[in-house]
């Protein structure tokens, strides 16, 4: 680890998840413009994600560093849903994920700033939605407003009776795994 950590990323989710691992960290948001062209998923796409949002921000430090780079993709039938279109879009997805199971996959990237040496991780959890009506469905949207979630969702705001269950590391399904990251840290 080089000189001070930085988190790529505005994400608050990531932040509060590297401030309860007690991680010391400044934010410095990567001006990476994410392809969202892609949509078959695979881990090689979302790892280079990560390593491209940690990448882009070695111009903007003031000192060497290491970069934390992360990125959050959720996986339905091997099609990425990633961040929706407005409210219809968000209503779509989340039509599409009803009484199914997806995966979630977080991407961590930790990068020197001085070499551009790099480790990096995948984590995939598994969410099973309960059926949900339309209404239901609006009720969601209309009240937490998730336009900037990948699949249109966060867990950790999705009131009683949405989530059937899920398994893996419920951190990463809400922006990023704390124990990869203290591992590649």
């Amino acid at each position: 680890m080089v000189g001070k950590i930085v988190l790529a990323s505005s994400s608050p989710r990531r932040a509060a998840i590297m401030t309860k691992a007690k991680v010391k960290f400044e934010i410095i948001p990567s001006p990476y413009i994410e392809d969202h062209t892609t949509t078959v998923f695979s881990y090689e796409f979302i790892e280079n994600l990560a390593y491209n949002k940690a990448k882009a921000v070695i111009p903007i430090l003031k000192e060497p560093a290491t970069i934390v780079g992360a990125d959050t993709v959720v996986v339905l039938d091997g099609e990425i849903l990633g961040k929706p279109n407005g409210y219809e879009g968000a209503f779509e997805m989340l039509k599409r994920l009803s009484a199914k199971t997806h995966s979630v996959v977080t991407s961590i990237v930790v990068m020197n700033s001085q070499t551009q040496e790099y480790k990096k991780n995948s984590t995939t959890s598994y969410v099973t939605f309960e059926n949900l009506t339309d209404e239901r469905i609006r009720t969601y949207i209309d009240k937490f407003k998730p336009f900037d979630k990948a699949g249109s969702y966060g867990i950790q705001e999705m009131p009683e009776g949405y989530i059937k269950s899920y398994t893996g590391d419920l951190e990463n399904i809400i922006g990023m795994s704390s124990k990869s990251l203290l591992e590649l840290l």
